[in-house]
């Protein structure tokens, strides 16, 4: 019953929609437990299971998580910091568009792997440059491009802003993930890449990715932060090594 649903009007198989799901859910409890891994996991893992979930399904559930993020900590929003990074979206959401529209599904594979790697070395490394009008505008540019092409909005900012005290940080990244959720949709929609399809299927899958946020609250706070964040690190890592063998 449930095989013949989801390979109807979903167009999708009962095995796939199954590992599609888990690794949401694995991205939600990674994501609820370090701070990030939601896009970050997702994206080369879905893209090899089912590509057609990538980016829309990722920006669908990256903007539920950023404004429900942004409800706790709105009043540590500092617009000032991220007006410059939010024009730079423009342009970087017109090239990654350009990109998904343009280039082969090989292509997209490295340019998704590549975005992958870089967010495991801005994670690891931490790497500081300073902030200013340029920084600002050229992280909302790679923001723009990554974002539109594999939901993964975060690292360039993160890269930039991450000296910014934990509280004000996500704030401000959240709101900036809620305006460029909004944007890169507008900016697919028009393109005839976003449809009911991928609302429905984000559908199925939000108990699954509501599972694992719940799960993560209950047990992350009795797990090694720093060795599950390596294990998650170490899972992106490969996944996207994947994509480019």
């Amino acid at each position: 019953m449930v095989e013949a649903g989801l390979t109807g009007w979903l167009d999708m198989s009962g095995a796939t929609w199954l590992g599609c799901a888990l690794v949401l859910a694995l991205g939600a409890f990674v994501q609820r437990a370090t701070g990030f891994g939601l896009a970050v996991v997702g994206a080369p893992l879905l893209l090899m299971l089912e590509p057609r979930l990538v980016p829309v399904v990722l920006v669908l559930f990256g903007f539920t998580v950023a404004l429900t993020t942004l409800r706790h900590y709105r009043h540590e929003v500092n617009l000032a910091e991220i007006g410059l990074a939010l024009a730079g979206r423009v342009p970087g959401n017109a090239l990654g568009l350009w990109l998904l529209v343009a280039a082969p599904l090989a292509v997209l594979e490295k340019v998704i792997a590549g975005s992958v790697l870089f967010a495991v070395v801005v994670t690891l490394f931490r790497l500081r440059l300073p902030v200013n009008r340029a920084t600002l505008f050229g992280a909302g540019v790679f923001s723009g491009i990554f974002g539109t092409v594999a939901a993964l909005s975060g690292p360039p900012m993160v890269l930039l802003l991450h000296g910014l005290s934990p509280d004000r940080l996500r704030g401000t990244l959240s709101a900036f993930f809620v305006v460029t959720a909004l944007m890169t949709l507008a900016t697919l929609a028009p393109a005839g890449m976003v449809s009911a399809w991928h609302f429905a299927m984000a559908l199925t899958f939000a108990p699954g990715v509501m599972a694992g946020s719940w799960l993560a609250g209950r047990i992350a706070h009795r797990l090694d932060r720093r060795l599950l964040q390596g294990a998650s690190l170490a899972l992106c890592t490969l996944a996207a090594l994947g994509l480019l063998l």
